[in-house]
């Protein structure tokens, strides 16, 4: 009798969040779909594109890294645009942020397709920069951008309408990073398998380096064909997409912006401990992330001879995913994520220095960096799962404490962190190959003493960005798992709050009163 007291007394105390979730599996799977269809796009630009740029179109390090740079700070003024076109744009049938995934999908598949085509005109001459590629390769890698913030701003936003409830929201969270990890695999098989052919000599045989292992080189047309198949499924699955998503909580139309409201709420954002915290987190993650999947292309080309590794490597990192993901609810439960997640970026960071101890095994000792890439994954896999949750539970945070509901915005701002990370990685990566004098000429040979910078940096550089991701997230990342519980009874109290002002609607509600009134 109790216990069934209890259970009606949360019943009516969530009765709002209540009637706003009850998510089914299909609802699960479209949501992460949208992610699988953004990655088979993204991945080829955290993986491949870096080594495209210096392999096929022989661009120096010098310049991918300004471009980089300069393509974020057009971001700075894009992304909080995007955010507050999302925000504030007329709320239609099809929902506030739900359209974006249909709206985006053409656009990105040409911008991927163009930033990958090397037109007549476009080579290098002997001892000059190609200033015509370097115009082309700005202005297609910064429409790309553009088209993929027009995807993920609303989609990041989208979870917030999709259920209010934490833990389903904690669910979205793992079948979308279940989603994007299953939709980097396709990149993996490319380079892995279709992208390289081995140097041979006038004789038909292989071309050795200094290290005794032969030479590959990467091809430009199996990279160009991948990259336009994946872009047009990519394409095809956010129409697919936009039909299995829902929208249950109506917003209302916003009311007109006075000027300078942007970056009133872009303030009161950043100067939210949980928001900020959970940012920098995200782009230490992503920068991590965004290092390893770029430059060990170069390393298992150049130091392993055996590219094949950047697939295993990759399962490796993320095949832990499918066991954690299941674990991850009744984890994130019983510790907190907060707790996990720390412990988990602690224990990759360990992983990778460890990686670093073990250089003179290498590269014989393959399989030893492999296992090494698995322990790494298994503690990074409850962050990557989880990242989106606990940025949606801060943006909670900021509503029950401000009544300021800005999703498009908050996602701009996170999604301006993690292309931070981005920054932090391709100056990583460049600076990398600067400091080791990379030779980027065709036929070049790689000296002993470069592979050996390589394999230190390779090592080091995500050993710091991940195990400081760790310590943020244990020590200044304050959403403990008692907090986010107190949150919730909050949250609930506010949106009930919220509904009886009209300022939010329940999908399907309005359609139920009117035909019980006629």
């Amino acid at each position: 009798m109790e216990n069934e007291v209890k259970q009606e007394e949360k019943k009516q105390n969530y009765e709002f969040i209540g009637r706003t979730s009850g998510l089914a599996s299909k609802d699960f799977m479209g949501y992460a779909l949208v992610d699988f269809a953004g990655c088979l796009t993204f991945s080829l630009v955290t993986t491949i594109l870096q080594k495209y740029y210096t392999d096929i179109l022989l661009l120096s390090p010098w310049f991918i890294m300004w471009m980089f740079i300069g393509a974020r700070v057009w971001d700075a003024i894009n992304d909080p645009m995007m955010g507050r076109i999302a925000d504030t744009l007329k709320v239609g049938k099809d929902g506030r942020y739900r359209p974006w995934l249909r709206w985006a999908a053409i656009p990105l598949a040409i911008t991927t397709i163009l930033m990958f085509i090397p037109w007549p005109g476009m080579t290098a001459a002997d001892g000059a920069q190609p200033i015509l590629t370097m115009i082309y390769a700005t202005v297609t890698y910064v429409f790309y951008g553009m088209a993929y913030t027009t995807l993920q701003i609303p989609y990041g936003s989208l979870a917030s309408v999709v259920t209010t409830d934490d833990k389903e929201r904690n669910k979205l969270s793992i079948w979308r990073s279940a989603g994007a990890a299953l939709g980097s695999i396709p990149v993996l098989i490319l380079t892995s398998f279709f992208a390289y052919k081995t140097r041979v000599d006038a004789s038909g045989n292989p071309v050795l380096g200094d290290n005794g292992l032969k030479i590959q080189d990467m091809q430009g047309l199996p990279v160009i064909i991948g990259v336009v198949i994946m872009s047009v499924i990519a394409c095809g699955l956010l129409f697919v997409s936009f039909h299995l998503n829902k929208e249950r909580v109506q917003t209302a139309p916003k009311p007109k912006r006075e000027k300078g409201e942007t970056w009133h709420i872009i303030k009161a954002l950043v100067s939210n401990r949980s928001f900020l915290m959970i940012s920098i987190a995200g782009m230490l993650l992503l920068a991590g992330q965004m290092f390893t999947q770029s430059y060990y292309l170069y390393l298992f080309n150049d130091f392993f001879s055996k590219n094949w590794m950047n697939l295993v490597s990759m399962v490796c990192t993320y095949g832990p995913m499918l066991i954690t993901m299941f674990l991850a609810p009744k984890t994130a439960r019983k510790f907190g994520k907060k707790e996990v997640c720390g412990v988990g970026g602690v224990l990759a960071g360990l992983a990778n220095f460890a990686l670093f101890f073990c250089k003179p095994l290498m590269p014989g000792a393959w399989w030893l960096f492999l296992f090494l890439c698995f322990v790494s994954g298994v503690g990074l896999s409850f962050m990557v799962l989880q990242i989106w949750a606990m940025a949606t539970d801060a943006i909670d945070d900021i509503e029950v404490k401000t009544g300021l509901r800005e999703d498009g915005t908050a996602y701009s701002v996170f999604m301006f962190f993690r292309k931070l990370g981005q920054v932090i990685a391709a100056v990583a990566v460049n600076g990398a190959l600067i400091g080791m004098n990379y030779l980027v000429e065709k036929g070049a040979k790689q000296t002993p003493a470069t592979l050996n910078v390589m394999y230190d940096l390779a090592t080091i550089i995500p050993a710091v960005l991940f195990g400081l991701m760790g310590v943020v997230l244990l020590v200044w990342f304050p959403l403990s798992k008692k907090r986010v519980a107190d949150l919730q009874g909050e949250k609930e109290k506010l949106l009930k709050e919220q509904f009886s002002s009209n300022k939010i609607g329940i999908a399907g509600e309005e359609k139920k009163e009117e035909k019980k009134e006629a």
